[in-house]
């Protein structure tokens, strides 16, 4: 019985695969031949599909600014910057070897720029000083630079007016400065949504404003963010296009340029990660100015814990993008190449996309690489805060043997780099107070320097006007320059591990350039700073009214608030802003 209930099963099984078979050869045959349709006339069907977006889009665009234009601005700025870099791209295909030739001898416009600065700073006698700073700590580079016959100086000529054309876009025009204020502005808000992840982790410590509960979640909020853009390839794009203006301008190889210009995003050891297959053939000079650009600049994870600080953000975002020229020419100043590199054309080089397979998976990456960074930032924070502490206490103790118990490590750096702060523009009865700043930051960390700068700025916002309290909105301005990088000896660690790590046949090389770099890295920052003090500030003025304003706004808050609803508060910040 049960072996012809089995004879039956297989019977029937059999005969529907057949009936499937002959009714799915019939079936299948419209969708193959959609299938060959779609093939055969792709590429029609992609400029279709391309031209419906297209037109939706603009249909969409013209429809957003003509309901609310100001609420568009975003959406414009966005649009513009897309077509710039389309027109780019094709512009760069079809005549980038004219674009090239028409680069070389533009070198004289670059030399008619310097003229037109140092005419226009002698009328100026306050901007002087910052100019001959510039010249000062160039001369020193090329004083103890490593070859000084195989000194390129188109590339030292070339960084520095990039650097200055930038500055003088960004400080001098209303609309560069209108432009990276609105930045500025965007990043803030957008770093802002970083409250809704730490509110629901940490409750009320996130209002208690401790800093591990404040300031560190947005290193992990940005880091997810950048890693998603790294997956979508938009942070490659961006990073290819600015490297290939450096490199047919400055005449800099591919890869050092590459590196160079990822770190006006990344941190000094994830750039390197863009060239990860080159290092082993890279030259010394190559290494050397990896691991400049590095110092030179701040990750934009690390940026967005200091603009939580209070920092100005338009002006860190400027300072990293102005260093990325500066230090790819102050590197070849400091080591001139005097080998052949085996990199001539950006073709030679291609960027690896990652190994995440999906969106969501390259954003969890993000997050949990950032542990590690986040463990370390606290780890520093803790450990440099504490070996400070322990140091001003043993000089208060050794200066007390002999009557002066007031001597800190603080008050030496002042001393020591007071010159150094004056150079860059800083006045005198305020340089020294800027020079304890450079100190902090070159032998413990940035993160700590900024700290002391958002303190000395919210003073000054409060009303406190004692000496070496507070700090002028000039001087904070130059300051934020001079501190935005990673050149300390904390760093040297880091540099020399994390390079070792992806190539370790190159660690003796690494090892051999790094202090010269962190010295050059640092001079960076410093000529970054006079530039920004050199260029005329003529915002000042009203951005120095905007301050005495928001000091009313902070004595408001403080005497008479409890008289008065929140929005009347609010009404009056807007006020302020919108009088400045």
């Amino acid at each position: 019985m049960k072996r012809t209930v089995t004879n039956v099963s297989a019977y029937m099984a059999l005969s529907m695969c057949v009936v499937f078979f002959f009714a799915g050869s019939k079936l299948f045959k419209p969708i193959t031949a959609i299938e060959n349709f779609l093939k055969a006339h792709s590429r029609i069907i992609k400029y279709i599909t391309l031209g419906i977006l297209g037109a939706g889009y603009v249909a969409y665009f013209i429809a957003a600014c003509w309901l609310d234009f100001h609420r568009a601005i975003a959406l414009v700025v966005l649009t513009c910057v897309a077509v710039f870099f389309t027109v780019y791209d094709l512009v760069k295909k079809y005549k980038g070897d004219s674009i090239k030739r028409i680069f070389k001898p533009a070198i004289r416009l670059v030399g008619l720029l310097v003229a037109w600065l140092a005419v226009d700073t002698s009328k100026r006698p306050e901007q002087l000083v910052s100019f001959g700073g510039v010249c000062l700590f160039i001369l020193g580079i090329f004083i103890f630079s490593a070859h000084r016959h195989a000194v390129r100086w188109r590339t030292l000529f070339w960084g520095l007016g990039l650097q200055f054309v930038i500055g003088l876009f960004v400080i001098r025009t209303q609309p560069g400065y209108i432009a990276f204020n609105w930045l500025g502005a965007q990043v803030q808000t957008f770093l802002n949504y970083t409250q809704a992840g730490t509110s629901f982790v940490f409750g009320g410590l996130v209002e208690a404003g401790i800093f591990a509960f404040q300031a560190l979640p947005i290193v992990i909020f940005f880091s997810s963010v950048m890693s998603v853009l790294y997956f979508l390839g938009v942070m490659q794009w961006v990073i290819i296009k600015i490297s290939w203006i450096m490199q047919i301008t400055m005449g800099t190889s591919p890869t050092e340029s590459l590196s160079v210009a990822g770190n006006i995003f990344v941190g000094q050891t994830e750039a390197p990660l863009l060239i990860r297959p080159y290092l082993k053939d890279m030259t010394k000079s190559e290494i050397h100015a990896v691991i400049v650009g590095g110092f030179a600049t701040i990750a934009g994870s690390v940026m967005g814990a200091f603009i939580s600080f209070g920092i100005d953000a338009s002006s860190l975002i400027a300072a990293s993008v102005m260093a990325a020229p500066c230090a790819l020419a102050m590197a070849k100043l400091s080591y001139p190449e005097t080998e052949e590199s085996k990199f001539k054309s950006e073709a030679e080089i291609k960027v690896d996309g990652g190994d995440e397979k999906n969106i969501l998976e390259a954003a969890s990456a993000g997050a949990s690489t950032s542990i590690g960074l986040v463990a370390n930032i606290g780890a520093n924070l803790i450990a440099f805060l504490a070996i400070l502490d322990f140091i001003n206490a043993a000089l208060r103790w050794l200066g007390g043997m002999v009557g002066y118990p007031e001597i800190t490590f603080e008050l030496i750096c002042s001393y020591v780099f007071m010159p150094v702060a004056f150079m860059m523009g800083i006045p005198v009865e305020e340089s020294f107070t800027v020079a304890e700043l450079i100190g902090t930051k070159l032998f413990l960390n940035e993160f700590i320097a900024y700290e002391k700068l958002s303190k000395l700025k919210n003073n000054r916002l409060n009303g406190i006007t004692e000496v070496g309290q507070y700090i002028s909105v000039r001087s904070e301005i130059i300051s934020t320059y001079a501190l935005c990088g990673f050149a300390n000896f904390s760093s040297l660690g880091i540099v020399i591990g994390g390079l070792s790590s992806i190539c370790p046949s190159r660690k003796s090389d690494i090892s051999a350039v790094v202090l010269r770099a962190l010295i050059t890295g640092t001079c960076v920052s410093l000529v970054n700073a006079c530039i920004a003090g050199n260029l005329k500030l003529a915002w000042l003025k009203n951005h120095s009214k905007k301050a005495q304003l928001e000091r009313f706004y902070m004595h408001y808050r403080r005497n008479f608030s409890r008289f008065f609803n929140d929005r009347h508060s609010f009404e009056l910040h807007f006020t302020i802003n919108a009088i400045s």
